[in-house]
């Protein structure tokens, strides 16, 4: 792995698409995971008997979801420092 070109738009463009592709399936599940956590703590005032389980299934696929979003943000970040250390 080298360092990456960065004088060409269109090797700049490259790289932020290869930049993009660097967790983006824990992103999306971490994104996933947010949203639905968000809707099941807003839903558990409707749930009933069952609203405190929801509530805190809802904590916890909020939590797990920040946590899977940081993560890949973690692991993009250092893949990028990594290329920019390469010598080339």
């Amino acid at each position: 792995m080298s360092r990456p070109d960065l004088n060409d738009d269109a090797k700049v463009a490259e790289y932020r698409a290869e930049l993009r592709a660097v967790g983006r399936s824990q992103r999306l599940a971490g994104f996933a995971l947010v949203i639905l956590g968000a809707i099941a703590v807003w839903g558990s005032s409707y749930a009933g008997g069952a609203g405190q389980m929801v509530l805190w299934a809802g904590y916890g696929a909020l939590a797990f979801g920040w946590a899977l979003m940081l993560g890949a943000i973690f692991m993009r970040t250092r893949y990028h420092r990594q290329r920019m250390r390469e010598e080339g």
